[in-house]
């Protein structure tokens, strides 16, 4: 039975700590919740710092998880500002590193989410250099899009991920030259394999992006700390007056490996190890969003059991308010299918499921790909891993029932638009 004189303490104060607090409220807890997070402004959600913040489109005051004085009226106590330096969990304590104040806790959630990977080359001490993952950067790197396109000015972005190609989108709209550095053969090509790629490659020219495959960035030239130029390893020279880091992201383990909390390895993803329930090995702790690895719990799909940490807004979402009714003892098995989305230009698209390079034998599109108004199937023994559904529309669900049934499916029945997504469920 939850005791109203019990604390539980969640440690990051992003979307997943914020639908934690909110869950633990609903569900009819009465003790104290305090929420610590290490940025001055409240949880807010991260999507429009890539797409409608940095485009302009959308306006700040969206992006909030709630307002400000919602937390007041539900009695959550926000630290913001505020690092966890030190985590005891013998004495179920944090401590503060601007005073080093102590916070006792009976439950702890850790939702201490990722950091962006640096690029550890000469030059990225230049004030041209940057970085998106938080609120202040969209609004920095927006002043900077509008600046280069109004003065004709060089992007070059390192990577051709998600976040590589959304900004890369985002400068050619206000007007930015833009040259985007990749290691791979194609964008994406972790996440989607070659089949794709080249259709993200194609879209991105047609809006004046160039592209230099194959290449890593070794060097960003700079005069008087302003940048001039971007050099890779293969001895080519891009110009430049900003260089934004787009390779990825590292989950914010530093305070859960200090205390002894089981990680999994980078190689294998990274972040701190918990089980179906979001419990780390601590029974009194737990992790949830960017920073948590998740067993999927999809009995009958090639994908159970397999431990994923998946860095999109749809696992804050969720992860959060299901580790919050864990740790009131109401949890259930995380069974959520991963999740995101994405907009580029005039390009929409959703994807669920988990395929990457090395774990699908087939490629099965539905539709126009030469339209890109289709859906995308990524099948192992004629079974469905993951789907992605470009510039069509109500369809997640059915993909993601297609994915948890573990059917086997006819790819021609699956290939064509007139036979029900739905009908090829056993």
């Amino acid at each position: 039975m939850v005791d109203a004189d019990q604390t539980y303490l969640i440690v990051g104060g992003g979307l997943a700590g914020a639908k934690a607090a909110e869950t633990l409220r609903t569900e009819g807890f009465t003790g104290r919740v305090i929420l610590i997070g290490d940025e001055r402004d409240h949880p807010y959600e991260r999507p429009p710092l890539s797409k409608g913040l940095l485009t302009g489109k959308s306006d700040r005051d969206g992006v909030f998880v709630h307002d400000a004085a919602w937390y007041a009226a539900h009695d959550i106590e926000l630290h913001l500002g505020q690092s966890v330096v030190h985590l005891d969990r013998e004495a179920k304590t944090v401590r503060l590193g601007d005073d080093s104040t102590l916070i006792r806790y009976d439950k702890l959630l850790l939702a201490t989410g990722s950091e962006p990977r640096r690029l550890d080359i000469p030059g990225t001490d230049l004030t041209g250099v940057h970085h998106l993952r938080r609120l202040s950067h969209a609004e920095r790197l927006r002043g900077v899009l509008a600046t280069l396109g109004r003065d004709n000015g060089h992007l070059v972005i390192a990577g051709a991920g998600w976040i590589g190609l959304e900004i890369a989108a985002a400068a050619r709209g206000f007007g930015a030259e833009v040259t985007v550095v990749e290691a791979e053969p194609t964008p994406l090509h972790s996440v989607l394999g070659p089949e794709l790629g080249q259709l993200f490659t194609d879209l991105h020219a047609e809006h004046g992006v160039r592209f230099h495959f194959g290449a890593r960035l070794t060097e960003i030239v700079g005069q008087d700390g302003l940048v001039l130029a971007a050099r890779t390893d293969d001895g080519e020279e891009h110009p430049a007056h900003d260089v934004l880091a787009a390779i990825g992201a590292a989950p914010r383990t530093a305070l859960a490996e200090a205390s002894g909390l089981a990680l999994v390895d980078r190689a294998h993803g990274g972040g701190i190890a918990v089980d179906e329930h979001h419990r780390t090995n601590d029974p009194d702790v737990y992790a949830a969003g960017d920073v948590a690895a998740v067993p999927l719990h999809l009995p009958g799909t090639p994908l159970h059991g397999r431990r994923l940490r998946v860095e999109h807004w749809a696992n804050a979402l969720n992860g959060g308010p299901a580790a919050a009714r864990a740790m009131l003892g109401r949890g259930t098995a995380y069974d959520r299918v991963p999740y995101f989305f994405s907009d580029q230009y005039d390009l929409g698209l959703e994807y669920s499921g988990w395929a990457p390079p090395g774990t699908y034998d087939q490629v099965v599109v539905r539709g126009d790909a030469g339209k890109r108004q289709f859906i995308a199937f990524w099948l192992k023994d004629h079974r469905v891993l993951a789907g992605m559904n470009v510039n069509v529309w109500d369809v997640t669900e059915s993909i993601q029932r297609l994915i948890r049934s573990g059917a086997e499916v006819d790819q021609h029945a699956l290939a064509d638009p007139s036979v029900p997504l739905d009908s090829l469920i056993a």
